[in-house]
């Protein structure tokens, strides 16, 4: 759990560090111009992941134990923040940096399991950024991102479990893309509101090694080579 803790404050770490280095390079390009070029956003997120295949049965048959002992959950909290750069006023490139986190595979109250691995995942996409910007304050925009996610499932000593007493940790980095768009409204020249930006999130994740990595080669089955999720975003987008 310790590790876990450090490796999510090192990563966001490191994605603020990128964003605010990004950010000081353009806004010192582009001091000059009179039109906003640059902006930062940062703010929440909600992933609605896809399961890939992995349900509650299907992991009570893996682990085996009795029938209604493991649930899976899908939602997972978590955090985006974006650079900006516009090289002209409808085109821009986006680094774009996100985390996730939460218990993937959970366990009923009366079961007695406790002790399961906890998820940390970390996306790090680029790409292009259409934007309608008008005199009008409401700003929709378009983007098509792609990079990396990196997916982490903790060491874990189980109990209430037959097989084993405890799981691996197991990292893995895929191919990654964002497909999706948004809108911001504008409040000031240098303040605006991401009232909401929506992605398909795609990740290169074989589910079968990354769950078998953890409890066991062999132990899941069948499972999805890749996922395909949802991402929602909200918050404060700076602009210089």
């Amino acid at each position: 759990m310790r590790n876990f803790n450090r490796e999510k404050v090192e990563m966001t770490r490191f994605a603020v560090a990128m964003i605010i280095l990004i950010a000081m390079i353009c806004s010192f390009a582009v001091a000059q111009d009179l039109t906003p070029k640059v902006q930062v956003f940062g703010g929440y997120s909600l992933v609605h992941a896809g399961t890939g295949g992995l349900t509650g049965p299907a992991v009570d048959s893996a682990l085996g134990v009795p029938s209604g002992t493991f649930g899976v959950a899908s939602n997972f909290n978590g955090w985006n923040a974006e650079a900006q750069y516009d090289v002209t006023r409808w085109v821009g490139i986006v680094a774009d940096f996100g985390g996730r986190y939460g218990t993937p595979i959970t366990a009923s109250s009366a079961s007695g399991v406790s002790g399961l691995p906890n998820l940390s995942a970390y996306s790090f996409l680029f790409g292009p950024v259409l934007s309608y910007k008008t005199k009008a304050r409401m700003t929709p925009f378009v983007h098509a991102l792609f990079g990396w996610d990196r997916a982490s499932l903790s060491a874990s000593a189980l109990s209430g479990v037959p097989f084993s007493s405890s799981s691996a940790a197991t990292t893995y980095t895929d191919f990654a893309m964002a497909l999706g768009g948004g809108l911001d409204y504008k409040l000031s020249r240098h303040l605006a509101v991401r009232v909401g930006q929506l992605d398909y999130l795609y990740t290169g994740h074989d589910l079968n090694s990354l769950y078998g990595s953890a409890f066991g080669p062999g132990r899941f089955q069948g499972l999805a080579s890749q996922e395909n999720n949802l991402r929602f975003s909200a918050g404060i987008v700076l602009r210089f």
